[in-house]
């Protein structure tokens, strides 16, 4: 993989470990390659993290692979159905890839929890501390995601 995409890989696990979402740090680490500065990106993908503003359905980092397909493959018509088919094929691509790799791409089942429904209410952030990056599998998602995304993107040729 090139080096930029690499540095990209470690990049989103560092934002991760900085204390932001997954769906933010997958995109945070590639939003300047579409304009876009960090603060937007992580503002924009920020309801994301745990599993859609925490209701534990799908995971952050894969969200964050869905917006990363967005703005690299999104259709910029409403009548572009082709461009949007195209988009559809390579989100479906990508996160069957991820689900591949990491048996789901629920939240909930990736952390092992009975389901989301218990989630609705409970929006408290969860403290990050060393248990709590000890127990969680959440880092290493974020650098699947955001490998699986760098790997698209050098097959692309970019």
């Amino acid at each position: 993989m090139q080096k930029d995409l690499e540095a990209r890989v470690n990049r989103a696990v560092d934002y991760f470990m900085q204390g932001y979402g997954c769906c933010q740090s997958v995109v945070a680490a590639f939003a300047d390659r579409y304009g876009m500065d960090e603060k937007m990106a992580l503002r924009i993908a920020a309801g994301f993290g745990g599993g859609v503003g925490r209701l534990r359905m799908m995971c952050g980092a894969v969200s964050g692979i869905v917006m990363l397909v967005g703005l690299e493959e999104g259709q910029v018509e409403g009548s572009d159905r082709e461009g949007k088919s195209h988009c559809y094929k390579v989100v479906q691509e990508l996160l069957a890839e991820s689900k591949q790799q990491n048996g789901s791409i629920i939240c909930a089942e990736i952390l092992g929890l009975k389901g989301h429904e218990k989630a609705v209410g409970n929006y408290e952030a969860s403290p990050r501390t060393a248990e709590y990056y000890r127990k969680r599998p959440c880092a290493a998602k974020v650098e699947s995601a955001a490998r699986i995304f760098a790997e698209y993107l050098e097959r692309k040729g970019q």
